[in-house]
């Protein structure tokens, strides 16, 4: 393992080729290799965001496939560099900056809450245990409890999770969306059931032939 990612104690990533499109905090002390995407600044705001579906339908339509398996391929020049954020939530804008901004608020609460169920799914508190690193400033070491937990755990990957999609998951899922939309200024909308993928991409696509012509 090589050095870790200067000052980071974790960051977002994503895999460059995935069955869902999922994001989730790594620790700094890892190395992201080629096929992972790290976004080191995100923070948790940024997270709800590209969790959303809204990135979701703009990821895949913008990004290819690849692979026997058709899956879909993250890709940062024509997928995140062109995601047309919320305004004023833009990666250009330092977390800092916008923390009293109310969705920006919804969005990181809705978003800290899907990550703590599915890390509790993934490390649950009666098949894991929790040792402290030896180097100071890293996050404990997740351990599994003995060999019955290990096969158990084993099994908990987000890729069976999202395959099985349990409702607390969906209605996670649901909370964080309505939360991003509402920070489009597109609530009523997502609420009233008018947002399907295609309404959406529309909508996005506006946004960002909008700002490529400089109308912010």
């Amino acid at each position: 393992m090589r050095e870790a990612l200067h000052g980071v104690v974790s960051y977002l990533a994503t895999g460059e080729t995935t069955e869902h499109r999922v994001f989730r905090f790594i620790s700094g002390a890892l190395v992201p290799d080629k096929s992972l995407y790290a976004f080191p600044r995100a923070g948790m705001t940024g997270f709800g965001i590209l969790q959303s579906t809204f990135h979701e339908v703009w990821c895949t339509y913008f990004g290819n496939r690849i692979g026997a398996g058709n899956q879909r391929r993250y890709n940062a020049s024509f997928v995140y560099m062109t995601f047309p954020f919320p305004e004023g939530l833009t990666p250009d804008i330092t977390a800092a900056d916008y923390a009293d901004d109310p969705r920006a608020q919804a969005i990181a609460t809705a978003a800290a809450r899907l990550n703590e169920l599915r890390e509790n799914w993934l490390n649950p508190a009666d098949l894991v245990v929790r040792e402290p690193e030896v180097v100071p400033g890293y996050p404990n070491r997740i351990l599994p409890k003995d060999e019955q937990a290990a096969k158990e755990l084993k099994k908990r990957t987000l890729t069976n999770l999202y395959n099985v999609r349990p409702q607390w998951l969906a209605n996670a899922h649901e909370a964080l969306d309505a939360a991003v939309a509402d920070a489009y200024g597109w609530g009523e909308d997502w609420r009233a059931g008018r947002l399907d993928d295609d309404e959406i991409l529309a909508r996005l696509f506006a946004l960002n032939q909008n700002r490529s012509a400089g109308g912010g």
